[in-house]
């Protein structure tokens, strides 16, 4: 049985004096590994460790009030994912590059998993948008998912002009744990998309009500676990630390994989370098 807890969270809460929060995450994080990021506009956080440990961080912080709502998703793994502990200021959750949005203007409602596997199973028409990153993509997505192409989420507002002609369908937004779809889903709300909804709880909380019904692949994760599958389990998918490339178990058959220096994507760019 995995002896590992891993958790994934977040909460938009205007927040004061973060250096001096940041020491006191500092000091309640001693044991865990992981990141917490903290800024003006709330916290956003990977954490694991010993159940036992990082429940007892998770009391702590639900009986702050900022936090006492904070969605937190869970899984397993059979070691800690993270090198070390990490608490950053940040100027924004997640970096979108548009100063004058105001993200509460024009709010999403949030679709919960179960309707969107509902909405799938009676063949509803919808369409349904990764705010992902490109590599994220084909990592594994939903059905029919509309590929934006996207470098970062710095690309999003940009990218939504490739979805002018659905401005009057309902629209799904998700992306791996809902975070970027606080942003992406009330965005398009104010670009003039009549019917925007954004994934409750994104990938891993679909995952974990749902499992991967009209999912196809896996969903890739920021940490060594590296991708997911269906039941939260880590799987044999894998990443080349030289050029970033995601590796499939084939990939990583090649004669040109050695771990940490290349991989079939990268090998010759370095000969020729």
């Amino acid at each position: 049985m995995p002896a590992i807890l891993n958790i994934a969270a977040y909460r938009f809460v205007p927040l004061e004096d973060l250096p001096g929060l940041r020491e006191t995450f500092r000091e309640r994080t001693r044991g865990l590994k992981g990141t917490v990021l903290l800024t003006p506009e709330g916290i956003n956080m990977f954490l694991a460790g010993a159940a036992t440990e990082l429940e007892a961080f998770i009391d702590w912080l639900t009986a702050d009030t900022r936090f006492a709502d904070i969605a937190i998703k869970r899984s397993m793994s059979d070691e800690i994912p993270f090198n070390r502990m990490l608490v950053k200021l940040k100027k924004e959750i997640i970096t979108f590059h548009q100063p004058d949005f105001e993200r509460t203007s024009h709010p999403a409602p949030q679709l919960p998993a179960s309707e969107l596997k509902k909405w799938y199973d009676e063949g509803r028409e919808f369409i349904i948008v990764d705010t992902r990153n490109d590599f994220e993509y084909r990592v594994g997505t939903f059905k029919n998912a509309v590929n934006l192409k996207l470098h970062s989420f710095g690309d999003f507002a940009a990218a939504t002009e490739q979805l002018k002609n659905y401005r009057d369908m309902p629209i799904v937004t998700f992306c791996t744990g809902g975070i970027r779809c606080e942003k992406a889903a009330p965005f398009m709300a104010g670009q003039g998309f009549s019917q925007v909804y954004q994934l409750e709880g994104g990938i891993l909380k679909y995952f974990e009500e749902c499992g991967a019904a009209h999912y196809d692949g896996e969903c890739f994760v920021f940490d060594k676990r590296v991708a997911l599958d269906g039941e939260l389990k880590p799987t044999q998918t894998n990443m080349c630390f030289a050029c970033r490339s995601i590796l499939t178990p084939e990939d990583q058959q090649s004669a040109d994989y050695v771990l940490g220096v290349s991989c079939p994507y990268c090998v010759h760019k370095q000969a020729v370098a």
